[in-house]
């Protein structure tokens, strides 16, 4: 007979997994070791409940390109439950250690999963029960949130670039912000992507207007440069739908992210010529 205390009781707890996090970076440590290109940036620490937590930082150094090194920030897991962004981070890593002319002139800070709790209980929110992208820029008291706020201002990048899975999307597609020209490098991305991903073509996505596969809009609170830096920094999100193969998200993330850097280093070329 079911009595009421089982009936209406509280819904269990997320299973933790406490090696998620090391299963996933534990490639690019092995890289690290033996790599002159890929430094890691140790130090980021932060303390939940009284365990102490590591916010992953990586530098990936490309080869010199003459001027000063272009400095691109590259954030993906502030949802934990987004396991592809992260993993297409490690990817990309592997890709570049093979072919690190890809990102001459480029100097990338990655950062794999921005919220670490999130990711080791498979949830959206942080163990705080924040969904830390709205918390950015708001006066937030979370610790991930005021570790990443001070990579946004220190680190003055001249590009963002956010990695995000959509459980409702139709395809792939990109949310741009910051500087005007942000809208040139989206729409080769989304070209590059989609040789393995149909783009999503809905003309309203997560209440924004969408042309194309790209909105101009975004969550308030939600990862950015700092509100006042000047000038503005490209900014641009990309979300892969939830449905399809692994293999073919981590495809349209890399081309998308090797297509932004190639398009953003012809346009700085572009405008030096001026």
């Amino acid at each position: 007979m079911t009595t009421a205390k089982s009936k209406f009781a509280a819904p269990s707890p997320p299973l933790r997994d406490s090696t998620a996090l090391e299963r996933l970076l534990a490639p690019l440590d092995q890289i690290v070791a033996d790599s002159p290109s890929l430094v890691p940036n140790r130090g980021a620490r932060f303390d939940v409940a009284g365990q102490e937590y590591e916010l992953p930082r990586y530098i990936f150094i490309g080869p010199g390109g003459g001027d000063a090194p272009i400095r691109v920030g590259i954030f993906a897991g502030i949802h934990g439950d987004e396991p592809e962004g992260p993993r297409a981070v490690v990817q990309f890593v592997k890709l570049l250690e093979a072919k690190p002319e890809l990102v001459t002139g480029y100097c990338l800070y990655l950062y794999p999963v921005c919220n670490p709790t999130g990711y080791e209980d498979h949830t959206r929110r942080s163990r705080s029960g924040k969904d830390l992208n709205r918390e950015f820029w708001t006066n937030s008291v979370e610790p991930e949130v005021r570790l990443l706020q001070a990579e946004l201002v220190s680190r003055s990048f001249q590009g963002i670039i956010s990695l995000h899975t959509d459980e409702t999307g139709k395809g792939f597609y990109g949310v741009v912000r910051g500087a005007t020209f942000t809208r040139h490098l989206i729409e080769p991305a989304l070209q590059a992507a989609e040789a393995f991903l149909p783009r999503d073509t809905r003309t309203q996505i997560y209440n924004f207007r969408a042309q194309r596969g790209v909105i101009r809009d975004a969550h308030e609170g939600a990862l950015s440069a700092p509100p006042r830096v000047r000038p503005r920094p490209f900014e641009i999100v990309l979300k892969t739908a939830k449905a399809p193969p692994s293999y073919l998200k981590d495809y349209a993330f890399l081309s998308a992210l090797e297509t932004i850097l190639v398009e953003y280093r012809k346009f700085i070329a572009y405008a030096q010529n001026l």
